[in-house]
């Protein structure tokens, strides 16, 4: 009984690894289908790669079970890969303007890891189970996310106004009028250009804006859209998912 436990056939750990390539396959086919940094190669190396450092964990070291001095401890290995799957996550997270993304593909990272783990210690309903429940949130609670708080989110909206004492403060009021919440604001005035004709130049202004449903949206776009001194806008569409 006491060498089985540290005994695994070649039949058992070629299933565990190919039950990896499948589990971590599929949580990278939503990503790679997401259009994200880390998709599916990088899950399914990563769920591979732990699954084995598991079964290195376990069952590597099993000519010195019997030794008197030796002390087996399968979770040495596994603790390692827990914390030393950061470095994956960091490159996989990005930081532009006011948009972080890349969060979820770093947080899927760390699950398929666990995922490839279990697997390698022979947590086969765990595996299965984590598996499901991961590819629940991508799936399905993305759509769902996406429906009702995305609305809620900060939006960044570009506009060009005349480059004239006031204009600025006379945008936001314009902005506030329409119950938008104005949460940053940033004057580019490398952007400024000066035409023929005696038109006055331009500034471009960033605004980072709280909006909570499509219909003010729409009713902000009807005010900018009439006011003399607003020559251009537009929303800049990013995703932080």
């Amino acid at each position: 009984m006491g060498e089985g436990v540290w005994a695994i056939s070649y039949w058992e750990l070629g299933l565990r690894i190919v039950l990896a390539v499948i589990a971590g396959g599929v949580v990278g086919l939503e990503r790679e289908w997401s259009n994200r940094a880390a998709g599916f190669r990088t899950h399914i190396l990563v769920c591979a790669g732990a699954t084995s450092i598991m079964l290195l964990s376990i069952y590597g070291f099993t000519q010195f079970a019997n030794e008197i001095n030796v002390r087996m401890d399968p979770a040495r290995l596994a603790a390692q890969v827990i914390s030393g799957i950061g470095f994956l996550g960091a490159g996989a997270i990005m930081r532009n303007g006011f948009t972080i993304s890349g969060l979820t593909t770093a947080a899927s990272l760390w699950v398929v890891a666990a995922i490839g783990l279990s697997l390698g210690a022979g947590f086969y309903f765990v595996s299965l189970l984590t598996t499901c429940v991961v590819l629940f949130c991508l799936f399905l609670l993305n759509r769902w996310e996406k429906r009702f708080f995305s609305l809620k989110r900060k939006r960044k909206l570009e506009m060009k106004v005349t480059c004239m004492a006031g204009q600025v403060k006379e945008v936001v009021r314009l902005i506030e009028e329409t119950s938008v919440v104005v949460v940053d604001i940033a004057v580019d005035k490398k952007e400024a250009v000066s035409s023929a004709h005696e038109q006055p130049s331009a500034v471009q202004v960033k605004f980072v804006l709280k909006i909570s449903n499509d219909e003010m949206l729409i009713s902000l776009a009807d005010h900018l859209a009439v006011h003399p001194d607003v020559i251009s806008f537009r929303q800049v569409v990013s995703s932080a998912y």
